[in-house]
């Protein structure tokens, strides 16, 4: 199930020119025609084209040329790679996606989602290099790497194979406060319900070891405290009841709480405690009480902590240490992704 947001959103010409692309790019034609529109206009709608279509991973760009008075101009695509090429890497690409797929297929929705989620979390690393393929899903597909926008795109067409309704968001620049590219995530339908998922986000706030949930399912209050406003509208989500940490039971209120749940974790002998605070406003006085009362029990095993915290979210992760380290408060922050827009349309111009 292919769900082509973008397109449902476009009037006739566009959805007429969108449907030229895609047939024109899926058979890796070198040239063919589409309705003409103005060159600023074919180049936004070939943008939001590949949002819905993440499998044109191969088509990085276009030119064109017109008759003064025709109705159509030619469009001719810059492919990344020779015909043959294409062909070799659409089919390694369709069956890896049928591999990965397959574990998932009798899955309920909700765990469609994880798996794909824990899939970019543990297969992928954020490219720091940003290398082309790491736009696109033949990074984290094939590489391993990728960047906000690949992942993103990787994500969508997971959901799109596994029947889930996926769109892909995209959000601003804001160089003022030091975002100095886009940024894209996802947007998922459980129960006719929609969510916001930033599987790149999570990726980054594992480092330490454990799987991270911070942008899992979140409504769009609580997105929008560290990302930028939306670039295209997409559905409002408005449910903040899915969120992952609140559904398993891991959203903390009070101070015995964290106690409680920091001296099972240590009877358990696990090396992490993740978990969401909603106890009130998140300040370094409330931090130093949380760290301290996790120190305190961690001593009584002979150990000791390391307290990371993502401050926008509220989402903490109590680290068991064998040995001490001198700041066991740190923070955290996401990977604000990179998405250049310049870079996926590049060739706009006109031949005539």
């Amino acid at each position: 199930m292919k769900q082509e947001y973008y397109y449902q959103h476009m009037d006739k010409a566009e959805q007429s020119v969108y449907r030229a692309m895609l047939d024109g790019f899926e058979m890796i034609s070198p040239e063919f025609p589409v309705l003409r529109l103005d060159g600023r206009d074919l180049s936004e709608l070939f943008f939001r084209l590949r949002l819905d279509h993440p499998s044109v991973f191969y088509v990085e760009g276009f030119r064109y040329r017109y008759a003064e008075n025709s109705d159509y101009v030619q469009l001719i695509p810059q492919y990344m790679f020779e015909k043959k090429k294409i062909k070799e890497m659409k089919q390694a690409l369709e069956a890896r996606m049928n591999r990965l797929i397959q574990p998932a297929r009798n899955l309920s929705p909700e765990g469609k989602e994880q798996y794909i989620h824990d899939f970019i979390c543990t297969n992928v690393t954020y490219d720091k290099l940003k290398k082309q393929y790491s736009h696109e899903i033949i990074g984290p597909l094939q590489q391993g790497v990728g960047v906000c926008e690949g992942i993103a795109k990787t994500v969508k067409i997971l959901c799109d194979r596994l029947g889930l309704e996926c769109i892909i968001a995209i959000s601003q620049a804001n160089p003022e406060k030091g975002v100095r590219y886009r940024h894209a995530w996802n947007v998922v339908k459980l129960k006719n319900t929609w969510y916001h998922l930033d599987a790149t986000f999570d990726n980054s706030l594992g480092r330490y070891g454990q799987k991270r949930f911070d942008y899992y399912n979140l409504d769009d209050r609580m997105m929008f405290r560290d990302h930028e406003p939306l670039v295209y509208q997409i559905p409002q989500c408005t449910d903040g009841t899915h969120f992952y940490y609140k559904e398993n039971r891991l959203s903390l209120t009070k101070m015995e709480d964290v106690a409680g749940r920091m001296k099972a974790v240590l009877r358990k002998k696990q090396p992490y405690f993740v978990f969401h605070w909603r106890g009130g406003a998140l300040n370094r006085a409330v931090l130093e009480q949380i760290a301290g009362i996790a120190s305190e029990a961690a001593k009584e095993k002979g150990k000791y902590i390391r307290l990371s915290v993502n401050y926008l979210q509220a989402v903490m992760e109590i680290a068991v240490l064998e040995h001490q380290i001198q700041d066991n408060i740190c923070r955290e922050e996401a990977n604000e992704g990179e998405l250049d827009h310049g870079t996926l349309t590049k060739g706009e111009g006109s031949d005539g």
